[in-house]
């Protein structure tokens, strides 16, 4: 056991403010979290807006923070509480380009639905309001290539500004996915999809998915 997880053991429950947009989700967190006496919710949230307002008010010691989230992204959250909470990003969103962006954020963890037990979750919780950064399944290679030196195409996309769901379309949509298929690995509808499409259009000037892809590949420039 790490001293972080052993320190927080010690000491009164850490208080835990719990942010998805899925309320089954939530419930199941919630639930889960209460199970334990060396943790403590103290607030939740249903979208980004709301995350700032009841982070910002409890200053809880870890935020559990979705990614996907209407109003505002788990990322743009993150930027609006990093200075009030450490917060562990527990997600199905597992582009690096997300996980990358989370860290820069300063996200102290990152867990991805379905590569964790109950208890590794607790232990999570305890280990980032310890202190330590946890970054576990699929987000650990991200964060390793995030530790290096941004390459020019890292820095070349951050320039564009999109937001995490943006970066998801983005990406399928440089796989060549349509928006169906987008919809379904994603779980949005299709109109929110082309939406999404239409604001990343927007961010890097173009009109179709052909110049979207040439510019996000870098084979044109804006």
């Amino acid at each position: 056991m790490s001293d972080a997880v052993a320190e927080a053991q010690r000491s009164a429950p850490v208080s835990v403010v719990v942010v998805d947009d899925n309320d089954v989700v939530r419930t199941g967190l919630r639930a889960l979290l209460r199970s334990s006496p060396r943790l403590r919710v103290v607030g939740e949230a249903a979208d980004g807006d709301e995350a700032v307002r009841v982070v910002r008010a409890m200053r809880p010691d870890v935020t559990l923070l979705d990614v996907r989230m209407p109003r505002r992204d788990g990322v743009q959250v993150l930027a609006q509480v990093a200075d009030c909470t450490r917060a562990l990003m527990l997600t199905y969103a597992e582009a690096p380009d997300v996980v990358r962006a989370a860290l820069a954020a300063g996200a102290s963890g990152y867990l991805v639905h379905g590569h964790f037990t109950a208890e590794e979750l607790t232990l999570a919780v305890l280990s980032v309001a310890g202190g330590s950064l946890l970054f576990a399944g699929p987000s650990v290679a991200a964060v390793r290539s995030g530790l290096q030196p941004a390459s020019e195409e890292t820095a070349y996309r951050a320039g564009f500004g999109l937001s995490a769901r943006e970066l998801e379309v983005m990406e399928l949509v440089a796989k060549g996915e349509g928006n169906r298929a987008i919809s379904k690995a994603l779980f949005l509808s299709e109109k929110t999809v082309k939406n999404h499409v239409n604001h990343v259009f927007a961010k890097l000037g173009v009109v179709s998915r052909a110049e979207a892809v040439a510019v996000w590949l870098g084979q044109v420039s804006r």
